[in-house]
């Protein structure tokens, strides 16, 4: 019985390493290249193709999805102001602070 079980560990850990041995088989058929007449319609219908895509205009559509569910435009934040023209905070007076 011992005898058993070593035999299917010793197969189940050499499975993976005869898989890789396998044949390599081709699974696409081997097509004859095209002619000379098929290269160029290939060439003609390419560049139509990017004629065409040409023509298309860029799209400037919002990137907001909620965009029509909004009753008023998103606000814009206010500018700040710099740091020179702001006015220092006065210390709060009242309390316990000494004079």
């Amino acid at each position: 019985m011992k005898l058993f079980r070593m035999a299917a560990v010793l197969a189940v850990l050499a499975g993976p390493a005869f898989a890789q041995d396998a044949p390599h088989i081709n699974l696409l058929a081997d097509t004859p290249s095209k002619t000379d007449d098929e290269k160029a319609a290939d060439a003609e219908r390419d560049k139509a193709y990017k004629e065409t895509l040409k023509k298309i205009p860029d799209a400037k559509a919002s990137n907001d999805p909620w965009g029509g569910m909004r009753a008023d435009p998103p606000k814009q934040p206010a500018p700040k102001a710099s740091a020179a023209t702001s006015t220092p905070k006065k210390p709060k007076s009242g309390g316990t602070a000494a004079n």
